[in-house]
């Protein structure tokens, strides 16, 4: 009989990359042939806690999944019932993913009234225990959490180094597999006329939700620089800021027109849907990462996925993913981020192509999911 697997975790209806990951790992799971179900959120976020326009996506649900929307994040009596409504199902191996401490209370509950089972294995995937950005009560919240996980997953050696000041229970560290769901690339020219952009132009993406630790400001900083130098006036190069500001988009606007620098941005400061994914990674010569401080990010395996070399950052453990026939690491400053974009566009444009397909053959899901169903006896 085949074994059964619960995620636990965003999933459809609720949006993002979190969502989009856990369906992927689910159809690996089922390709497996894992008895497989999500269960996701009823009430992820309070509204005043989410600085996004919405939590919810307008793409149909997945017809070839299975998902549970049960969890409410802030009920304590659903946690208990979700809890026993697992409890009885007993699966052989819940998969739970834990990205920020606010979910410790609510998850550490289910999985503490899930172990009374006496069978379930419970793993986390693990994608920060330390957060980017601190809240009264986190340490607290991730104690409460661990204590009932099996085995731990992290996609980067930051966050393994952080669990390990909670919890000295098997982890394993596996590079974030692709993201290989948005569809195959499609010609540039086709990118260009469904975004409306010219097709005249090369294309520096940076790409997914705005929030101050992504670094958006020192991009900024950095074409200003290049611009003041004349680099900018004499290159045919645009850069395309795709994703919804998490926060107040007016200080980014201000040091925008503050630069003089709106010739060379197109906005599209809005969510980007799973199906519009793949037509700004066709269109991309280079996606930049100038993140002020990481762990990992999903949007390396994703432009890898689509054959675009990175710019990132040197924190966390995004340069270590980063080799250098696949792109390029900057320092933490808009000096060296100029720097670093003048560099790429010294080289062909296919410079980094071998590099990125033979780098790209690492990242598997199937890798992943053996290290979260492997246990010692």
């Amino acid at each position: 009989m085949a074994e059964s697997l619960v995620i636990i975790g965003p999933a459809h209806p609720l949006r993002g990359g979190l969502s989009s990951f856990n369906e992927r790992l689910a159809r690996e799971a089922q390709n497996q042939q894992y008895l497989t179900s999500i269960y996701t959120f009823s009430l992820q976020y309070p509204n005043f806690l989410f600085p996004g326009t919405s939590q919810f996506s307008d793409e149909p649900a997945p017809k070839d999944l299975n998902i549970h929307i049960r969890i409410n994040s802030v009920n304590p009596l659903n946690w208990i019932s979700v809890g026993l409504e697992l409890m009885k199902k007993k699966p052989d191996v819940i998969i739970v993913r834990y990205w920020l401490p606010f979910m410790g209370p609510c998850l550490g509950t289910i999985l503490r009234v899930v172990k009374r089972n006496k069978h379930t294995k419970i793993v986390c995937l693990a994608d920060n225990v330390i957060p980017h950005e601190k809240r009264l009560g986190d340490v607290m919240f991730t104690k409460y959490f661990v204590k009932p996980v099996d085995k731990f997953v992290t996609m980067s050696e930051k966050v393994l180094k952080d669990l390990r000041t909670f919890s000295d229970k098997p982890a394993a560290q596996v590079i974030h597999p692709l993201y290989d769901q948005f569809g195959e690339k499609v010609s540039k020219e086709e990118a260009a006329s469904v975004l409306n952009v010219s097709k005249e132009f090369k294309y520096v993406l940076f790409f997914g939700f705005i929030r101050a630790y992504k670094g958006l400001d020192l991009l900024i900083e950095a074409l200003g620089i290049l611009k003041n130098e004349g680099w900018l006036e004499t290159q045919s190069v645009r850069f395309i800021i795709a994703g919804e500001f998490y926060e107040d988009a007016k200080p980014y606007r201000d040091a925008i027109q503050k630069t003089g620098i709106e010739d060379y941005l197109v906005m599209h400061d809005h969510f980007i849907t799973d199906s519009m994914v793949k037509q700004y990674f066709s269109l991309a010569s280079c996606v930049i990462q100038p993140y002020k401080n990481a762990t990992q990010s999903g949007v390396t395996p994703l432009s890898f996925h689509y054959d675009v070399p990175v710019l990132v950052t040197r924190v966390g453990s995004m340069e270590k993913y980063v080799p250098p026939n696949t792109g390029l690491v900057a320092e933490v400053s808009p000096v060296s981020i100029a720097a670093q974009i003048k560099l790429f566009f010294t080289k062909p444009e296919d410079y980094y192509t071998l590099g990125i397909q033979e780098e790209k053959k690492k990242y598997s899901w199937k890798v992943l999911l053996k290290s979260m169903t492997s246990f010692e006896n």
